[in-house]
């Protein structure tokens, strides 16, 4: 379907565009939410007698937008979260949580302005796209950890995980003595040294 664009849409193109998208895509999401015009004849000239007013309306958006992004951007939101040892979640961060997030740091902030992709679902910092407007985007930290003090030490730079898997290394290498192992011997082979030292024992015991 042919279509005029209303705003600026990703990926295909700003406010007057005529461009060609999916029949689906159009009617059920472009259309229904006045992003967007059939591009028949009648519409291109109701778009053009508008144009003007259109495009004054969106600039004053994008720069209420711009103000609210200085504020917003770089936001850092805490989210404690249980998880195993490996630092997958039992669950996962939605959009509800990271709209929640901010507005527990004063932002009002849609849900539909929230671009995810997909659910955090481990421990540590993630990037969080807020599209403020189709031409303003800012990033938000999501802070997800176990603890306070898990969050403060990501909020500083460091990752947790890995310090804690290192921590675990060094604990296991300390637990004891390891006997090392020849590269060389086949399954089940007795290392000639061991041999050695029990026929010198069985020398010993015969001449005794």
């Amino acid at each position: 379907m042919d279509i005029i664009l209303l705003q600026r849409i990703e990926k295909l193109g700003t406010i007057g565009d005529v461009v060609t998208v999916k029949d689906g895509y159009a009617r059920n999401y472009l259309l229904p939410q006045k992003k967007a015009l059939r591009a028949n004849e009648s519409n291109k000239k109701v778009f053009e007698a508008n144009r003007e007013r259109l495009e004054k309306e969106n600039a004053e958006r994008r720069t209420e937008a711009e103000k609210s992004g200085e504020k917003v951007d770089g936001t850092e939101i805490v989210l404690i979260r249980a998880s195993s040892n490996t630092g997958q979640l039992y669950g996962s961060v939605n959009v509800r949580d990271i709209v929640a997030g901010l507005e527990s740091k004063g932002h009002e902030i849609d849900k539909k302005q929230v671009i995810m992709g997909n659910p955090i679902k481990t421990i540590g910092m993630h990037d969080v796209r807020v599209d403020l407007h189709p031409e303003v985007s800012v990033t938000i930290k999501a802070n997800v950890a176990r603890s306070d003090d898990e969050a403060e030490l990501q909020s500083q730079g460091v990752d947790v995980m890995a310090a804690m898997f290192e921590e675990e290394q060094k604990a296991s290498e300390t637990e004891g003595f390891t006997e090392t192992v020849d590269p060389t011997l086949q399954p089940g082979e007795i290392p000639a040294d061991m041999l050695e030292a029990n026929d010198s024992e069985a020398d010993d015991e015969a001449a005794n």
